[in-house]
Formats: structure tokens, sequence, C-alpha cells
């Protein structure tokens, strides 16, 4: 939350606050938000998760690596658990679910993120994104999600990812208009001025140092790097690898606190884009 989102956030403020974009610093603007949406309320889930933990409560997990997502529909298999699950339980089903054909049920998932989208504000860019979603998922259910099995991994990675890309301009944007204007510039159809992309003079080696960081993480390399090395280290070292574990993952997370606390206190930017909702 600290030490991704917030900087990638204020590169997202700065990108969508301004007049006029080229493609480019359209793009760059919506990675940064896209990371910005993730670490943000991913982080704050994870609070929940382990303040809930400290008194005896154990949460499930709100988010499963969703940028490592193939498909739309695998993509809110990953993204906001508790919502996606919450309307299924609720929503989905009760109209029906997948049991009445595919069309039928193409039509249930269209009405449900609708409702997803409205539920995030009363506004139509929010109803837009939720459409776009339904219309995404609608599409995989009535045969697309063939097509899609039948294209290599980076390819299903790069469709899911654009199409995500394009729901969080509507979801970021507060009117419509505004949007369209985000859309056409990444498209590279705006009409960018000759100073747009002045304020990349916000970019320097930690910012483009952040995001590769968070594009390392949100895909969960480290996790699955560690996974990996610790159970070697248990197979060969036994109770001394697992002491070493042990004191290497407190020596992180005391690391990561200590370099979170000395940016909070020295950042006056410390947006919390969930609370609306």
């Amino acid at each position: 939350k600290i030490l991704i989102a917030n900087p990638m956030g204020h590169i997202a403020d700065t990108a969508f606050g301004a007049g006029a974009l080229h493609w480019y610093d359209a793009w760059f603007g919506l990675v940064g938000y896209a990371f910005q949406i993730y670490f943000d309320f991913s982080g704050y889930s994870d609070m929940a998760i382990g303040l809930g933990r400290m008194f005896g409560f154990h949460f499930p997990e709100n988010f499963a690596h969703p940028y490592a997502a193939q498909s739309i529909r695998d993509f809110w298999r990953r993204w906001h658990i508790s919502l996606s699950t919450f309307f299924r339980d609720y929503v989905y089903i009760p109209l029906g679910g997948n049991r009445l054909g595919a069309a039928r049920s193409a039509l249930n998932l269209s009405l449900v993120f609708v409702l997803c989208g409205f539920w995030h504000g009363a506004s139509w860019a929010f109803v837009v994104w939720g459409a776009f979603h339904g219309a995404c998922l609608s599409a995989e259910r009535l045969g697309l999600d063939r097509l899609i099995a039948r294209l290599p991994l980076p390819a299903r990675w790069a469709y899911t990812m654009t199409l995500v890309m394009v729901g969080w301009v509507f979801f970021r944007c507060e009117t419509l208009s505004h949007a369209g204007m985000v859309l056409a510039a990444m498209a590279g159809a705006g009409p960018a001025a000759a100073d747009a992309g002045g304020w990349q003079g916000a970019i320097d080696a930690q910012v483009v140092l952040t995001m590769v960081v968070g594009a390392v993480a949100a895909v969960g390399a480290p996790v699955a790097l560690y996974d990996r090395i610790a159970a070697r280290l248990r197979a060969t070292g036994g109770a001394i690898a697992e002491g070493a574990l042990q004191v290497a993952g407190i020596a992180f997370v005391a690391l990561v606190m200590y370099a979170s606390t000395v940016t909070l206190v020295s950042s006056g930017f410390n947006p919390f884009i969930y609370y609306r909702f």
C-alpha cells in the first residue's frame, strides 16, 4: 500500500488529471493506476486479514494474483473474491445461474455485472465498467473461452490484461467523456497538446523501479520463488534451514516495516481510493 500503491497513485492522478495525453502517457498512467488499485485494495485486505487473525478470526484471501489471469473469467475468480462470491451466491444463482442454457447464463452474467458496477457508485462510468466486464464474460461463456484456450499462454495473458486495462479507464474516470478522451489517447487518436507528457518530470528511476517491482509482485513471482527455495532448503537442511527461513522472514518484514514507516512519515501523499466503497 505505501511502497507501491502510493507512488503509482501519484503517477495515475497526474496522468488522468492532464488535459491532453500522448498515447504513451495515457498507457503509462493507466499502468500506474492498475498497480495502484491492486496494491491499494489488496494491501488493505491483507491488513484486515492480519488484524482479524490477531483477534482469532481467520478471513480468506481476497486476491489471488489476478494480474496473472488467463481470461476474464479467470480474472474474476482472483479479483475481489469476497464481492464476486457475494454476487454469485445472492444474485447470479438466484437468477438461474448457468442452469438455463448458455444464452440465459450470458444474460445473467451481464445483469450481475451491471449491478456490480452500480454497487461501486451511482455513476454511468461505473455502470459501463460493469457492463463491459459482463459483456466479456458473456462472450467467453458463449464460446470465446474455447478459442482463447487454444492460444499460447502469453497471448491469453495479453488478451486478458488488455481488456482489464480498458475496463480500468471507466473505473478511474468520473465521466464517460473523460473516459472517451483517455481511450482515444491510448489509441493514438486523442488531441494531444504540444506539451502533453511534460508531467513525466515526476518519473524518475525510483518510480520505474517501483513499477518493475510491482509487475513482478503482481503475478506472484516472489511467492513462487520463495516457496521453491524454501522447499529445497527444508528437504536438505532440516531444522537449521527452517530456523534460517524464519530469521530471514522476520528480517524481511522488519525491513519493509521500516521502509514503510519512513515513507509514510516523509510523504504527504497517502490516498485511500476505496473509502467510497
